[in-house]
């Protein structure tokens, strides 16, 4: 438990002292953000805020679980991981991708960044290797950070996959986890307060799954989950490092994350319902990413079919500004939702044990 402890406060410590230099560096060398002319009127306002705040969440989250290993982990007779080492690996190759989209629009001073192309490719790289990885590293039980079973709250034994499909999974999860989160990533503080929900629960789940690994209590409901104190470690210094970002963040924010920190935490998310075994869980826990996606997706079907809009924008967070919510009104009652699709999860999650061992 102290190991998880050190790797969430180092993680914060570090984001939140990190976050004001980068706005310092990032207005004096000008690199603001640009905002869409399709958005809300009120939004051009934001132009110019420093962007790429992402680079401090990644770089607290790693100054966390490494330094959680060197203040602690020696004591458990556990070093760094091939599961968290591949779960943090992602996020930060898919924080690449994020940054390279977030320079080109600074330096052409443009909202579009990467082609869509270029970022899906830069996507499917990234997952093609965390999934071929993932099926390798088989750790002293035997067990790999990912499993060709599909899961919900556990690996599902009747359903297994080849390869082949397994890495076509990863890469729709990927893909589709940190288009998510990106496209959340449109009011201040609503990605980076959001997440720290779902991290948060991760952390409690990751835990669980440690005190009740099969490998150490081989007993009805045990879990066979490879590093999964490690993870643990992971989820709470990604939960540290965006409270730390958080604070810079909040309306009115001082700094955006930018896809560099949006494509990062949402590969984060898609690492994360890989090496846990809990893809189907993370749609719940995450409920609030996959309805934002779901809203542009129903815009676009809608609109394509019959002519009208469901929504008067998407993703439907700027249809409620556009209903004359103020947009902190927005924002507090999405991180509501964001908590309690969280509690609900736990609780599915929880029951699920129950009801394993009863």
């Amino acid at each position: 438990m102290r190991q998880i402890l050190y790797s969430a406060m180092i993680a914060l410590a570090v984001s939140i002292t990190l976050t004001p230099l980068l706005i310092k560096l990032f207005t004096r060398r000008k690199l603001g953000q640009e905002i869409r002319a399709e958005g809300p009127a009120s939004h051009q306002s934001k132009r110019g805020t420093p962007t790429m705040g992402g680079i401090a969440i990644l770089i607290g989250m790693w100054a966390g679980y490494l330094g959680a290993h060197l203040l602690g982990m020696r004591h458990e007779g556990q070093g760094a991981t091939a599961s968290g080492l591949l779960v943090l690996g992602l996020a930060t190759a898919l924080g690449v991708v994020g940054f390279l989209d977030d320079f080109i629009k600074i330096r052409m001073q443009r909202n579009l960044g990467l082609t869509a192309t270029g970022k899906y490719i830069g996507q499917l790289v990234a997952a093609v290797i965390f999934g071929v990885l993932a099926l390798r590293f088989p750790g002293s039980s035997g067990l790999t950070p990912g499993s060709r079973h599909m899961s919900d709250v556990r690996d599902i034994a009747t359903v297994t996959f080849s390869t082949t499909v397994f890495l076509i999974l990863v890469v729709f999860l990927v893909v589709s986890w940190s288009n998510a989160v990106n496209i959340t990533d449109g009011l201040d503080g609503l990605a980076a307060g959001s997440m720290s929900f779902a991290l948060g629960a991760y952390v409690i789940i990751t835990f669980w799954q440690y005190t009740n690994a099969c490998v150490t209590t081989p007993v009805a409901g045990c879990y066979n989950v490879r590093d999964p104190l490690d993870l643990a470690l992971v989820c709470a210094a990604g939960t540290g490092a965006c409270i730390g970002f958080l604070w810079w963040n909040a309306a009115p924010a001082k700094i955006f994350m930018g896809d560099t920190g949006s494509l990062a935490l949402g590969g984060l998310l898609a690492g994360l319902s890989v090496t846990t075994r809990t893809e189907l869980l993370m749609a719940v826990v995450g409920a609030l990413f996959f309805a934002e996606i779901l809203s542009v997706l129903l815009q676009i079907v809608v609109f394509r079919t019959t002519g009208t809009r469901l929504f008067k924008l998407a993703p439907f967070h700027h249809h409620f500004e556009l209903s004359k919510w103020a947009e902190t009104t927005v924002i507090i009652r999405f991180w509501l939702l964001a908590g309690i699709a969280a509690a609900i999860g736990l609780m599915l999650f929880y029951g699920e044990y129950l009801a394993a061992i009863g």
